[in-house]
């Protein structure tokens, strides 16, 4: 503001129309710039009332450097009641949907429970036939978290920043 009622008073700028600058106040353009963003307020109850009614799932990559076997990419999945992670290490994003079938016949014999829902981000890993197939076939819902809010998904993405440190000091 003190440059812009310098040019002013001096008329190096032509064109630039005669402006009452106060001192120390902030223009509405620059404090708009500097505004952040909302955050989500983080709930402190479950809104799930057992394992594996909402699995929470997004996958990450590529690393720098190739993981356990050739892997670049990982698959982050977290039953919303428990909080259990688990990590499911891919060659390619492609590969997404093979390790969760894989993942899903272990839970099913193990749990002797089935998944009623799912909540990912809007990307081509979960948003193809073979998810929506799939998820027809077991009666299982496949929810989406709102475009660009990460927010949405913030127990998942919690994770993934605690396996990139894990993954940072190997």
């Amino acid at each position: 503001m003190h440059h812009l009622n310098w040019l002013n008073r001096k008329q190096l700028v032509e064109g630039l129309p005669k402006l009452k600058i106060e001192r120390d106040k902030i223009c509405e353009a620059c404090q708009r710039r500097k505004q952040t963003k909302v955050f989500f307020k983080t709930k402190n109850c479950v809104s799930t009332e057992r394992l594996l009614e909402l699995l929470r799932m997004d996958p990450f990559g590529p690393l720098r450097t190739m993981i356990l076997g050739g892997n670049f990419y990982a698959l982050v999945i977290v039953d919303d009641y428990s909080k259990f992670t688990w990590w499911l290490f891919l060659a390619a994003k492609n590969d997404t949907f093979h390790a969760f079938k894989r993942l899903t016949k272990v839970l099913k014999n193990e749990k002797c429970s089935k998944i009623f829902s799912l909540r990912s981000d809007h990307g081509r890993e979960f948003q193809n036939e073979k998810f929506e197939h799939f998820c027809e076939k077991h009666k299982t819902k496949n929810n989406f978290s709102a475009p660009t809010t990460p927010q949405q998904n913030g127990v998942v993405e919690k994770r993934i920043d605690h396996l990139k440190n894990l993954l940072g000091r190997w």
